[in-house]
């Protein structure tokens, strides 16, 4: 029996941007075939069920032979077999390593090890997020980390230059490697109205300010690891609390600043000094490692839940606090 087939060679990858999303999210090959059979591919494109079953199975193939070069993105420019346009290389990876926020939430802050990755079946069930790709994105976090954590140089700008990703990507990454590095508690109940993205600008913040790399560009670990000698320095902050004679200059002149300026003035007053010994106690016990990791649910219990109570607003805490920094460098014992 004779049979006819209809042949298109062709030396550039064809590669569909929906399955190829279906594949990231772990569909499987029917389940990919559903969804674009209820979007009306096959009328769109006068195919069979049998057709499109096989395209999509074809492209499946296609994406599983590029993962290995996707987990070292500068191969894929490189590499021979597959002819991929520089805009499409682009796509591929930047979909590679985006991630799910629900899913990073959860793992924020955890050692990226086996014992963690054994718990992504329960992150799958509580996230929505399929394991399979639970596990494609903790692979992900867990290759970025090793590959950066001991090189020289700007944390953000060795992840896009090593994994070749966009700004905003390569800083989302930065955030996981800082948050993995230093081990900070994100779990926690209090803790859950804060998004991913609350705490990768807390992040940039922290590395622009609080690591080694804020005083040396090339040194090893400089934007993993807290500088040490800062947080040593800030147990001297400890005057502004154990001195009365300074807490109470210290409440004169941010009241002063403060009067007229916003409608929860008289709560600022009444709880200044609670305040300033709450964020002056967390700042002196940083250099413990336990206290650094419970460095946001401290603010949360200790400043956040205490301004939150007495009704302020993100305008007023700002307006606190840089009257708080800005009084301090006038009194005379921090001139």
């Amino acid at each position: 029996m004779s049979v006819e087939l209809d042949v298109f060679v062709g030396n550039t990858t064809i590669m569909d941007e929906e399955v190829y999303q279906f594949w990231l999210d772990g569909y499987t090959v029917n389940d990919a075939v559903k969804v674009r059979m209820e979007g009306g591919v096959l009328e769109e494109c006068e195919a069979s069920a049998e057709v499109l079953r096989s395209d999509t199975m074809d492209q499946y193939r296609t994406f599983q032979m590029c993962e290995r070069l996707l987990h070292s993105p500068a191969k894929l420019a490189n590499q021979l077999l597959f002819q991929i346009p520089p805009h499409r290389q682009a796509m591929l990876i930047e979909r590679y390593y985006t991630f799910d926020g629900l899913f990073v939430r959860e793992v924020l802050g955890k050692k990226l090890s086996k014992g963690t990755k054994k718990d992504l079946d329960d992150v799958s069930a509580k996230t929505g997020v399929t394991l399979k790709s639970c596990r494609r994105q903790f692979d992900n976090f867990k290759r970025v980390f090793k590959v950066v954590e001991e090189l020289k140089g700007p944390l953000v700008e060795n992840i896009r230059q090593h994994f070749l990703l966009s700004d905003k990507l390569a800083r989302d990454y930065a955030a996981i490697v800082f948050f993995a590095n230093n081990r900070f508690e994100t779990g926690k109940k209090k803790l859950h109205y804060l998004t991913f993205q609350d705490f990768a600008f807390c992040a940039g913040q922290l590395i622009s300010n609080w690591t080694v790399g804020a005083l040396d560009n090339m040194v090893e670990d400089m934007d993993v690891d807290l500088e040490k000698e800062f947080l040593q320095d800030l147990k001297e902050l400890k005057i502004l609390i154990t001195d009365k004679d300074l807490l109470d200059q210290h409440k004169s002149l941010v009241c002063t600043a403060l009067r007229g300026k916003t409608k929860a003035f008289n709560e600022m007053e009444a709880n200044f000094k609670n305040l300033s010994r709450g964020l002056v106690n967390i700042a002196a016990k940083l250099t413990n490692t336990k206290d650094v990791r419970d460095f946001f649910i401290d603010l949360v219990e200790k400043f956040i839940e205490p301004c939150r109570s007495d009704k302020w607003t993100a305008g007023d805490m700002r307006l606190y606090l840089t009257h708080y920094t800005n009084s301090a460098h006038i009194l005379d014992t921090f001139k």
